[in-house]
């Protein structure tokens, strides 16, 4: 059972998701502001928050950028259309998945559910595996990655994106083909991959301006381009 934090100004909105989410077997507590949503994430951190953009008086984002720091607590984020670069920034701020408003409930229980389950980690049973790059490491056990020794703060989406391109050195994807392969996305905003690439090439290249690590195949889209021989 996971804990949701529910936050939305819309009495209907916030009903409809936690009773969707009590039906799968959630927690669910329900705030309607910016303020309040971040007093109880700090007084017991969530398992997952579910996050409108547009909140009366702090805006989501700023709500976002502030659970974030509070720890990696997994952000699913509600905007409307036509709010393409709020969830551009909102993905820069650490959100690990958007939906559009009007939604599915249903796709929005899916998306919860597959956040949840990449946040967890590998469950016990599976192998224990470890990928290594010269001073990075990725151990899927831990379903930590760390640089020259010390932990990367990335988000489930992040690692994800950069276990999958690890384990595929020098393949060139399409954002079509990552969205697809790495979230099981059929549809979705491909500027979702441009973002994420983006913040890892910030936490893992010696010069995120000058990336060698995570390339950019012009026309194409991206690869790893691996710094060990052999890999």
């Amino acid at each position: 059972m996971s804990r949701v934090l529910v936050v939305d100004d819309d009495r209907t909105v916030s009903d409809v998701v936690a009773r969707y989410l009590v039906r799968e077997g959630h927690q669910v507590e329900a705030v309607a502001d910016g303020a309040a949503a971040l007093q109880r994430a700090a007084a017991r951190p969530p398992d997952l928050v579910v996050l409108d953009l547009m909140l009366p008086g702090m805006s989501g984002l700023e709500v976002c950028r502030r659970i974030r720091d509070l720890g990696p607590i997994p952000v699913i984020m509600l905007t409307a259309r036509g709010e393409e670069g709020d969830r551009v920034i909102g993905l820069e701020l650490g959100a690990d998945d958007y939906v559009t408003k009007p939604f599915s409930p249903r796709e929005l229980i899916l998306r919860i559910s597959a956040v949840l389950r990449r946040a967890r980690g590998p469950l016990p049973s599976q192998l224990r595996t470890r990928l290594a790059d010269g001073d990075l490491v990725i151990d899927t056990g831990a379903h930590e990655a760390l640089l020259r020794g010390q932990p990367l703060s990335l988000t489930a989406r992040e690692y994800d994106l950069l276990l999958y391109l690890l384990r595929h050195p020098r393949t060139a994807f399409t954002r079509e083909q990552l969205l697809d392969q790495v979230w099981d996305w059929q549809f979705g905003d491909v500027s979702t991959v441009t973002v994420h690439i983006r913040r890892l090439r910030e936490k893992v290249e010696t010069d995120a301006a000058n990336p060698t690590r995570l390339v950019t195949v012009w026309g194409v889209g991206y690869r790893y381009e691996p710094i060990e021989a052999g890999l």
